[in-house]
């Protein structure tokens, strides 16, 4: 069996560690790979026009099934693509991947479907949402309509704080636009929780649930990130809550697909907010976590390429996943300036130490040049072990955390503290 992965973060190398842990006699391909997925698949560069450039590789090679890593190829239609070439591939079409490319046409797919969320308004430009945010009251939060990296969100405590940011994306064109609507939503409290599902449109399958941390410094504060860190299962998480986040957000955002025609074969990820009325929608997202995946996969028990290929069939119905019940943690070793400016091009020393320590090193942002690995990105590794208590994983972690070695190096101390 042939198989590609599309992506070059620490989500695309954990999917491509549980691939070839189950499937070891597969051939792998990543495009256009990292650092660590070197070791164990073929990495292709990305090239101009690349969306063609992959489906030439896809035939080339005769892969089998393509998995797709991000959100951005799913938003251009590479799952389209693919399925006209009549080739085999996991992650939802151009219209589904809607829901996650944009802010405003998931709000109001919620709207249309009762689901619950913040109350919203939508605009356009920047004149009309300063108008808005002179009638509200703070805390408030704007969204970057389209695919922002994980940086397209401002929870604003005051309206200088809005305003500023809403000058950074319509004069300052921060995500390239100008023209591109913003989401202004009132502001949820409770504990924020991620619930993945496998989908084919007509049956789901749930993940083990997971808890991130999107901000860059300790005690949620600073600017939010890509993710700094991640545990599963949160320790709010309970029976009835799940049922409740099936019966009132799962289920009816299932049957809001189906009746708008919409196919969606893939992982739908569902950011909530667990408030003291109970769980309500924050985002949608069309694809793995990340760091999510790199929790989730080492506690999947089950053959995840039997699952994708049921996905793909529509015949999810068939399967039985098993997880298992240790307990997972991930901590981001990322490049100090991150979310912002930061550097790159610096040697990752000690590497070797952690392979004898009980963790698994996702690769992220990182390059392999003459044997060596360097930095690439601003999350550069990610740093995940199991086990039976949180406070036994803790100190896994941060012991190889402590132990690798990069100019530059930050990482959050407090993941799985809020347990």
């Amino acid at each position: 069996m042939k198989i590609m992965v599309i992506g070059s973060g620490g989500r695309e190398h954990a999917l491509v560690w549980k691939i070839k842990k189950d499937n070891i006699d597969a051939k792998l391909f990543a495009v256009p790979g990292n650092g660590g997925i070197y070791d164990i698949a073929e990495c292709i560069p990305v090239k101009t026009g690349h969306l063609e450039y992959i489906v030439d590789v896809a035939i080339k090679n005769n892969i089998n099934l393509t998995v797709v890593g991000p959100e951005a190829p799913l938003a251009e239609g590479i799952s389209d693509v693919f399925q006209q070439k009549g080739l085999k591939i996991f992650g939802p079409v151009r219209k589904a991947a809607e829901l996650e490319a944009s802010k405003s046409f998931a709000k109001e797919f919620m709207k249309r479907h009762k689901i619950p969320t913040a109350g919203f308004e939508i605009v356009d430009n920047f004149e009309e949402s300063i108008r808005i945010l002179e009638k509200r009251t703070f805390p408030c939060v704007i969204k970057y309509d389209g695919l922002a990296a994980g940086k397209g969100v401002l929870v604003a405590k005051e309206f200088d704080e809005a305003k500023d940011f809403l000058e950074k994306i319509y004069r300052d064109k921060i995500f390239g636009k100008s023209d591109n609507k913003v989401v202004i939503e009132d502001c949820l409290t409770g504990r924020e929780m991620s619930y993945l599902i496998f989908t084919d449109t007509v049956d789901f399958i749930p993940m083990v649930p997971a808890k991130d941390y999107k901000r860059i410094f300790d005690g949620d504060k600073g600017p939010n990130t890509g993710g700094m860190g991640c545990y599963s299962p949160p320790s709010i998480f309970n029976t009835e809550l799940e049922n409740k986040i099936k019966n009132d957000i799962v289920i009816p955002t299932l049957k809001g697909l189906e009746k708008e025609g919409i196919d969606y074969r893939g992982v739908l990820y569902f950011g909530l907010m667990i408030t003291s009325e109970g769980p309500y929608m924050l985002e949608y997202n069309v694809r793995f976590g990340d760091p999510e995946t790199q929790v989730i996969l080492p506690r999947l028990e089950s053959n995840i390429i039997e699952i994708m290929e049921a996905v793909t069939e529509q015949s999810l119905k068939k399967c039985r996943i098993r997880w298992s019940n240790m307990k997972s943690l991930c901590v981001i070793l990322a490049s100090s300036g991150y979310p912002g400016k930061y550097e790159t091009e610096k040697e990752i020393k000690c590497l070797e130490k952690v392979k004898n320590m009980d963790v698994i090193l996702f690769h992220a942002g990182t390059k392999k040049e003459n044997g060596k690995i360097f930095t690439s990105g601003g999350r550069v590794l990610a740093i995940t072990s199991t086990g039976n208590t949180f406070e036994e994983i803790r100190k896994k972690v941060y012991e190889a955390a402590d132990t690798i070695d990069f100019e530059g190096k930050y990482y959050r101390k407090d993941i799985g503290i809020e347990i």
